[in-house]
Order: structure tokens, then sequence, then C-alpha cells
């Protein structure tokens, strides 16, 4: 008989498991992601490497202020990731923000925040093959673009098909290329300026010029800067395949957003310097500026292999993790009857939800070919979904935590929450117009999907239908 204590790591993944019971679910993922995976996917997600390819448009925008950009995204994304990890500890489970809002709130505008992220999930695979396209085709100028996406659309359905075990491995090589070639550039960066090529030198101009800095550019600042950490928030998706506790998904994102805004503004406060004399690129510059930096420090050779790692990076490690969060919100929605059942089967040997992987895999082939060169319209259209479920999310913070539950942690459940939905609102009323147009229409949209359901008598206020969105059973 064995005297030794229990598998803290099968006593957690237990305790789980029993949580997920209570919510009125059977354990049908595999839960063996620990917390540094959940971290990893959230790095990977966000792409450490995610300035170079938007660093001439930034640098831009901010006067030369990048880093300030990302410092900015830091301050005001910390909030919305404060009230994604309150929501993912009381309800830690794969909806996200769908359930969080359905539980904290109401099943209705539960719904519509699941309608409106899946809108941001459906169209980042989509925005990322076409970013990976053109990348390739800067390379390859031969081969179509649309060639590349179905090539990048195999290999990421493959990975996520197989299993989140094999996807956590995928992600943990792509982290560690992508850091090689962060320290590359660090070391080549520190070098150039050390030998002032091109008159570089140190200086913290790039974090705070206050001869350039306005109101007006923190505005336009902020609006970039949440945008670029968007991606963090697919963590919450992976809840019934964590083993590390409720805690474990909160944890990963806030520890995820601080690590990769390090990365950020690290690597644009290096290039910033190695541009002394530059105060704005020229258009057709621009696009390519940070991989022209890298070819004034070292050579040719080196820009084309940051050209390769990025186009890698996008179309492969960050849009597994895309397509892993989409194909997760699409189980746990139907799993509930809010889109077709079939979405919520999972495979019994992999233990990942396929049909809902291979349905957005179809989708994401599909936009991809008809967005090839629109990668100004995708972006409006995420960004739409993803400002509008995080309203939601701050709004299910004060809703579930202070008004249902009492709680006393004014900080937590009352002023966080207030200053992101600000901050997100603010962004929010800035946006494009095709953004809003845009976003209106898929809101239409799914109203239509919601009646229909209800028609059906399966839908959300059927008298009939199951009700997920009950109190945990303990």
């Amino acid at each position: 008989m064995s005297t030794g204590s229990a598998d803290p790591t099968s006593t957690a993944r237990t305790d789980a498991s029993a949580d997920l019971a209570g919510f009125g679910y059977k354990q049908e993922l595999n839960r063996t992601l620990s917390t540094p995976d959940l971290i990893i996917y959230g790095l990977v997600f966000m792409v450490p490497i995610a300035p170079w390819a938007i660093f001439g448009v930034v640098f831009n925008e901010a006067k030369g202020m990048v880093p300030l950009v990302y410092l900015i995204g830091l301050v005001a994304m910390i909030f919305t990731a404060l009230s994604y990890a309150q929501m993912s500890r009381a309800f830690p489970i794969a909806g996200s923000v769908y359930s969080y809002v359905g539980r904290g709130l109401h099943p209705v505008v539960g719904f519509f925040a699941g309608w409106t992220i899946l809108l941001d999930y459906l169209l980042v695979p989509t925005l990322l093959y076409v970013f990976a396209a053109e990348s390739m085709s800067g390379i390859f100028p031969a081969v179509p673009k649309p060639v590349w996406i179905i090539v990048f659309l195999l290999v990421n359905t493959a990975v996520n098909y197989i299993g989140i075990s094999f996807t956590a491995l995928v992600n943990r090589l792509f982290l560690a290329a992508e850091l090689v070639f962060v320290v590359i550039f660090v070391v080549m960066a520190v070098s150039a300026i050390v030998r002032g090529v091109n008159g570089a030198r140190f200086t913290t101009t790039p974090l705070f010029n206050p001869d350039q800095f306005t109101p007006g550019l923190a505005a336009t600042a902020l609006s970039i800067a949440v945008l670029s950490f968007l991606g963090f928030d697919g963590i919450a998706t992976l809840s019934e395949e964590a083993k590390g506790g409720r805690k474990a998904a909160g944890v990963a994102m806030i520890t995820g957003l601080v690590l990769v805004a390090f990365f950020f503004v690290a690597q644009t406060w290096l290039a910033a310097m190695l541009v002394p004399n530059t105060t704005q690129f020229a258009d057709a510059d621009v696009n390519n500026a940070f991989f022209g930096i890298v070819a004034t420090i070292s050579n040719h050779g080196w820009q084309i292999a940051f050209l390769a790692m990025n186009a890698l990076a996008v179309g492969i490690a960050n849009a597994v993790a895309a397509q892993s969060a989409t194909s997760r919100l699409l189980f746990s929605m139907s799993r509930d009857g809010r889109l077709p059942r079939f979405l919520s089967h999972v495979n019994p040997r992999t233990k990942s939800p396929e049909r809902a992987i291979l349905v957005v895999a179809g989708l994401t082939l599909v936009a991809g070919l008809f967005f090839v060169g629109q990668i100004d319209l995708i972006s409006t259209l995420v960004n739409f979904g993803a400002l509008t479920s995080f309203l939601l999310l701050h709004v299910s913070v004060v809703g579930w935590y202070l008004v249902r539950q009492r709680s006393r942690n004014v900080l937590l459940h009352l002023i966080c929450p207030v200053l992101g939905f600000a901050i997100i609102g603010f962004v929010l009323w800035n946006a494009e117009p095709a953004a809003k147009i845009g976003g209106v229409v898929w809101l239409v949209i799914g109203a239509l999907v919601m009646l229909y359901y209800q028609r059906k008598g399966t839908g959300i206020l059927s008298e009939h239908a199951a009700d997920p969105f009950t109190e945990p059973q303990h």
C-alpha cells in the first residue's frame, strides 16, 4: 500500500473536472495543459515579433514613439485582462466571454457576447493567412498568394486536428524560434548602436518625446496599442484543457500580456534608435521599415530570414492558436444549443472538437481567398468583434461579483472593469465607420440566428430549452 501523498497535478485535474460537472458539463476535452503551456499559447497568439510587420505604420502615427504606444497598450489592456481573470476564475469553462456574460448577466446578452467575439475569432485566422501570404510573396513572388493561404491552412488544420498536446508542442517550438530571432535582433541592434551606424545612439526619445507628444497622439496610440494585444483572451477558451485549477487561465493571461509587452517595447525601442534622423517613413518603405533596418545593420540574407520568420510565425504559429480558440468557442456555443449541435462533437481518440476545427478551416479558406489583398477591411471587422465583447465582459464582472455576489472588492470588481469599459469604449467609438457598419450587420445576423433557434423550440428563451446558465451545483 502506498504511503505517499497524492499527486497534486492529478488532484487539480480531478477538482477541475468536478468543477465542470458542477456547471452541468462532462469532461470531454483533454485536460493536459499546464499554466506555462497556457502562457506559451498566449504569447504565440499575440506574437512576440508582431511589431516587425507594422513598425513603419506605428512609427509614422506615433511620431517615432513606437515603444510608448505599446506601454500605453499594456496599461490599457491590463484592465481587460483582470476582468477576464476574475470571470475565468468564477466560470472555468471553454466558452470564454460567451459563458462569462451569459452567466454573469443574462443568456441573451451572453449569446451576443459570444456572437460578436466569434466575428473576431473567425476572421483572425483569415487575416493571419492574408498577412502571411503577403510576406511569402515578397520572398517567392512567382507563387500566387492563394497557394500560400491553402498551404498554411492545411498545415494548421492538421496540427489542431491531431490534438491539444501536439498543438502545445508546436507552440513551444515556434515560440522558441521567435525568441531566438528576438535575441539575434537585439545583438545586431546593440552592436550597431554601439558602433553608431547611421548616427544611431542610445536615447530615451522613442519612449517619450515631449516635443512631439500631444493628447491626440496619445489617443491614436491607444487605438493602435489596444488592437496590438488582441489574442491574450484566447487563453480563456482553453479552460477545460488546463490542469492548473481555476486561477490558471487568469494567471496565464496577465503574465502573457506583460511578457509580450516587454518584447514589443524592447524591440521597437532598439529599432527606433537605429533610425535617429527619421521622422516619417515614405509610403514606399512603410510596410517593410523594420526589415529595411535589419538589412542596414546586417545584410540582405538576414533580411530574408527575418521576413520568412515573420511569415511562419503569423501563418502557422499564430494561426494555429487562433484556430484553436475559434473551434473551442464554437464547441461551447453548440454544446449549449446556441449553434448547430454537431459542432460540439469531440473526437474520442484525440479529444479535440474535430468538427468545429474543420468548419473553421472551411470558413477560413473561403474568407481567405475572398479577402486576399483586403487587409484593412478584415482588420476593421476583427476589431469590432473583439472590442464589443470586451465591453460586455467588463459589465459582467460588475453584474456577477458586485451585484449578485455582493463582493466588497471594489478595486477588482468595480474600479478596474469601469476603467476597462471606458478605454475599450473610447477605442470602439473612434473605430472606422466600416467596422461599425460591418459589426451592426453581424449583430443583425446573430439576432436572426437566435430567432431561428427560438422558433425551433431550442432557443435561449424557449420554455423547453436546456438552460446551461444556472448557478453551478456543488
